[in-house]
């Protein structure tokens, strides 16, 4: 009986010390994230659809202004698709917070983006400016991907159009 209570003891010290040194290097994580945003706005400035759309996790959802949200790798790639076509089209956006979850395998980042794109009522280019935020999941293969990505525009809504007047 001796002997089973000593393995019993000994296999929880064993396992509370492994327990306790399993580290999350929650610095190195916000880096690799903040890192993988700033080459996100370099594909943006290089309007290359694949390397954008690989920043999704395949079942991310995008939610931006004035547009219904895009679930899904297939309907983020049309969205951003369409985005990059718009030859007036520049995003930039940079993170001022990094969090990153004890667990290790989530983290967030909130900051804000400027964004110029074709107005489709005056067909000039207009500028956007906002908030966002996206949350990662990291991957089976220790890659982190946008799960998550919400944008909210500081811009004033845009009036309604008049009322026409139908005899």
């Amino acid at each position: 009986m001796k002997r089973l209570a000593a393995l019993c003891t000994g296999t929880l010290f064993i396992a509370s010390l492994t327990a306790c040194n399993t580290s999350v290097d929650k610095e190195a994580i916000a880096k690799t994230i903040k890192d993988d945003e700033a080459q996100w706005v370099q594909d943006y400035a290089a309007k290359d659809v694949n390397k954008i759309v690989n920043h999704y996790a395949d079942d991310a959802i995008v939610i931006a202004p004035g547009m219904p949200a895009s679930k899904g790798k297939a309907a983020i790639n049309d969205t951003i698709k369409g985005m990059v076509s718009d030859p007036a089209v520049d995003l930039k956006f940079t993170a001022s917070q990094v969090e990153v979850a004890q667990s290790g395998d989530l983290a967030y980042t909130r900051g804000t983006y400027t964004m110029t794109f074709t107005n489709p009522a005056t067909k000039q280019p207009m500028t956007d400016h906002g908030s966002y935020v996206t949350t990662y999941r990291k991957q089976s293969d220790g890659s982190w991907k946008a799960v998550t990505d919400i944008a909210s525009s500081e811009l004033p809504p845009s009036a309604p159009a008049p009322a026409s007047s139908a005899p």
